[in-house]
């Protein structure tokens, strides 16, 4: 496998917009006093806010990207990114296990949007109904520095197409790559619709750097599983008298 040295600005990874709105607590309360305490009580269960005082035993809290504290300043993306890595799928996906997540991402917003989408149709195939819309919302971020890259092995095993075959050698591989230092892995999409579509897998809270939001989307099932996208256009007026 060979390695790249990227220094690649705005790669797109999709949140959906469920993720992406401000504290659900902060409306029940009066006042900040008031909002630590239901937030200390949120933290009995987050698995992020776990992760970040030790008592994750996958991770060393070092590794996870930290808000400034100083004058209150805090710097946008760094939940996210500590989400990204705390928070994981049963199974895993197909470089990261059910233990410990990482950051996927992809230099172009289509490659990103067919990867979430296959997701999405494969949940409601499971419920034979494919009447749905989803919101997502960009989020960017730049990288420096040398990655593993497979982009040339696209008939590696750990790209099969069934998750069955594909996840357990990708995630085998992500093992090793991360054990020898790896820092993350370039990969061609497998869900792209044309060939071509590269991903990165980040496997560093801390190589992603300049986290920030972009544009949103959302994809629309209307009976079948082929989806459209839709761009959100922002509501000028929004909030005026």
């Amino acid at each position: 496998m060979r390695q790249t040295e990227i220094s690649d600005r705005g790669l797109v990874r999709l949140l959906p917009s469920t993720y992406h709105k401000p504290p659900a607590l902060r409306g029940l309360v009066d006042g900040d006093d008031e909002m630590d305490i239901l937030a200390e009580i949120e933290g009995l269960t987050s698995s992020r806010l776990l992760a970040e005082r030790g008592r994750n035993p996958h991770f060393d809290p070092r590794e996870l990207a930290w808000q400034r504290r100083r004058l209150d300043l805090r710097i946008y993306g760094d939940t996210h990114v500590n989400a990204a890595f705390t928070y994981t799928r049963a199974g895993g996906n197909r470089f990261n296990s059910g233990e410990r997540g990482a950051w996927y991402c992809a230099w172009d917003m289509l490659v990103s949007i067919s990867e979430v989408a296959w997701h999405r149709t494969r949940e409601l195939r499971f419920t034979n109904c494919f009447e749905d819309r989803a919101r997502y919302v960009e989020l960017l971020a730049d990288f420096i520095g040398v990655f593993d890259d497979m982009s040339d092995e696209p008939e590696h095993p750990a790209l099969n197409a069934d998750p069955e075959i594909g996840y357990p050698e990708g995630q085998s591989l992500a093992l090793k790559l991360r054990r020898a230092g790896s820092r993350g892995l370039i990969y061609p999409s497998v869900r792209a619709p044309a060939p071509g579509g590269n991903c990165l897998v980040c496997f560093e809270p801390r190589a992603i750097q300049n986290v920030r939001p972009g544009a949103s989307w959302d994809l629309i099932w209307d009976g079948t599983p082929h989806y459209t996208i839709a761009a959100v256009v922002a509501d000028v007026n929004a909030g005026r008298p």
